[in-house]
């Protein structure tokens, strides 16, 4: 409901922002013959977390077929997989629909199944959920894959740039942060849904900036700041003029991703120096470093003893918008954490990249890999900034 910290691989020593390349192997060759192509393929669901468009969080699913050489050559875009809010027989569905279409890109019989599937869904974090999505697509879908490694979608974010663990702080339609420790262990904060979470998410952005104007409005409490302008905002954004109309989109009608696409609304509000916006993000800042603060102490040495402090993958488009972010997320490491140093980062391809790389080392298949080019640094926080 749906960011690291890398180490190292057989192919590329890892440390973040720098690397030691191991020496390059002969890369394999792409069979010309299709039921002998190595293809590893992976769903990434976005809903609520990563990859979202813009500082919305558009709700959409990625697949990409790899070669045994790392290379793509086929993928495609789908809607939502999340199980929770379509069903399984549905999630299954989309996720066939998707495998074909990559297929079709590669020029690959839709009758003949791939090596591996690698799933990183948002909504799977129980094994036997999970257990019962693989099962259904191996009864209804007997040719879509052989194999298949299904894990919930802040596995397949890490596993794009590492295979040693990392911390991934998610923040796009929903949030969620996981650290994941070189021996598999997992320390979770957030992840539960806009009922029970979605800090610093923009879902969240775009129901706290509702919620102030709706509490002004019926005078149960002040605005910190004028609401005029998130409130024009909210009104064309929905095409309604009072607050009954609102009703509708919140409870008969509700789509989480829709709502949370005000978020690039108020975004633009608060680059425009409407201080209430403004406010609005530096907490959701504060709220992201916090869920990253709850995690990391669990994390092992190997993890924070590394230069430039513990690193962070950030996924979802909220962190776009860092520089609204960057002071209450600085603001609230400064006050309330003993955190001296940490390293942001954010990939720079598909997390659907990474549940591949994740199938592949489950299930020890060969699959070449440089993990450099998945992601890049674009901050270093030290204690002493202000």
């Amino acid at each position: 409901m749906s960011l690291y910290m890398f180490g190292g691989s057989s192919l590329a020593e890892v440390t973040f922002g720098r690397f030691r390349k191991a020496p390059k192997r002969a890369p394999i060759p792409l069979s010309t013959d299709t039921h002998k192509v190595d293809v590893y393929i992976d769903v990434f669901d976005s809903s609520g977390s990563a990859n979202v468009v813009e500082a919305s969080g558009a709700t959409h699913s990625n697949a990409v077929l790899l070669n045994s050489s790392g290379q793509i050559i086929g993928k495609s875009i789908g809607p939502s997989t999340n199980h929770y809010c379509i069903g399984m027989s549905e999630c299954r569905k989309r996720i066939d629909d998707m495998i074909n279409d990559a297929k079709k890109e590669a020029g690959l019989s839709l009758d003949t199944p791939i090596d591996a599937l690698g799933l990183s869904l948002s909504g799977c974090e129980q094994e036997a959920s999970n257990k019962e999505i693989v099962n259904g697509l191996f009864e209804k879908y007997p040719n879509l894959s052989r194999k298949y490694v299904i894990a919930s979608d802040t596995d397949g974010s890490v596993a794009a740039i590492s295979n040693k663990g990392g911390v991934v702080c998610i923040a796009g339609t929903g949030s969620n942060t996981v650290l994941i420790n070189p021996d598999g262990n997992k320390v979770q904060c957030g992840g539960w849904g806009h009922i029970l979470g979605d800090e610093g998410s923009a879902w969240k952005i775009a129901h706290t900036a509702i919620k102030y104007c709706f509490d002004q409005l019926d005078n149960f409490s002040t605005s910190p700041h004028p609401i005029d302008r998130i409130w024009d905002e909210t009104k064309a954004y929905f095409q309604m003029e009072t607050q009954a109309d609102l009703l509708n989109a919140f409870y008969l009608n509700f789509d989480k991703a829709m709502i949370a696409k005000l978020c690039k609304r108020i975004s633009e509000l608060a680059d425009e120096g409407d201080e209430l916006s403004k406010k609005i993000f530096r907490d959701a800042g504060r709220d992201l470093a916090k869920m990253i603060s709850a995690v990391i102490g669990k994390a092992s040495n190997e993890l924070t003893e590394r230069e430039g402090g513990i690193q962070i993958l950030c996924v979802g488009s909220v962190w776009l918008s860092w520089k609204l972010l960057k002071p209450g997320f600085i603001g609230y490491l400064n006050d309330n954490t003993s955190v001296t140093e940490l390293t942001l980062g954010k990939l720079t391809t598909s997390s659907a990249v990474g549940a591949a790389l994740m199938a592949s080392d489950k299930l020890n298949i060969p699959i070449n890999r440089d993990y450099s080019k998945n992601y890049e640094v674009f901050y270093i926080y030290q204690k002493a900034e202000k």
